[in-house]
């Protein structure tokens, strides 16, 4: 910060010595949608920004479809506070984190930043359940409509919704949408 002219000036932040945004997809362990994780992870690696992958414990994961993909670090051991967006991927195995306290604690975290919080496909019921889709336009896989709207959210059943900082998909044919979606509402240049 500087002072000139009594007008003082500050200067912009710079995350921990990178400008470049970091976004956390969280997985499960076993059965999360192989190309509702690929398809966002590429978009927001093509458009500039650092993914970092999450499960329940650090390690390999497996895709219902048999990707094999690395958790870079356990969800309990995540700081919201060094992810510029989260990122619930769906699948089967998402299922595991709807009451899933950790998981819950980071959406609300991340969310109370105002930093981008997006889901796809069964994950929405993440964040419904978490108490952050009262009075949101949301959209989740057609198995998750009553489950969204028990919990407040404004069910429109478009393949991609944004409503301010949340994100929310239908499923895998909207999985490179939605990560355009996330990756624009981190400013990332196309």
């Amino acid at each position: 910060m500087t002072e000139r002219q009594g007008i003082i000036h500050r200067e912009p932040e710079i995350r921990k010595g990178t400008a470049m945004p970091t976004a956390l997809l969280v997985i499960a362990q076993d059965t999360f949608r192989d190309e509702e994780y690929t398809h966002p992870k590429d978009v927001l690696e093509r458009r500039g920004a650092r993914v970092v992958t999450a499960s329940v414990e650090a390690g390999p994961a497996r895709g219902r479809f048999g990707l094999a993909a690395t958790a870079d670090v356990a969800l309990i051991d995540v700081d919201a506070g060094e992810y510029d967006s989260v990122v619930f991927v769906g699948g089967g195995g998402a299922e595991g984190f709807f009451d899933d306290p950790i998981a819950h604690d980071l959406a609300r975290e991340i969310h109370r930043a105002g930093k981008p919080l997006a889901a796809i496909c069964i994950a929405p019921s993440i964040l419904a359940r978490a108490g952050l889709l009262a009075g949101v336009r949301a959209t989740a896989f057609e198995s998750r409509e009553a489950d969204l709207r028990v919990h407040g959210a404004i069910w429109t059943g478009e393949p991609v919704e944004v409503d301010g900082s949340i994100i929310t998909a239908y499923g895998p044919q909207a999985a490179y949408e939605f990560g355009e979606a996330v990756a624009d509402a981190l400013h990332l240049p196309r």
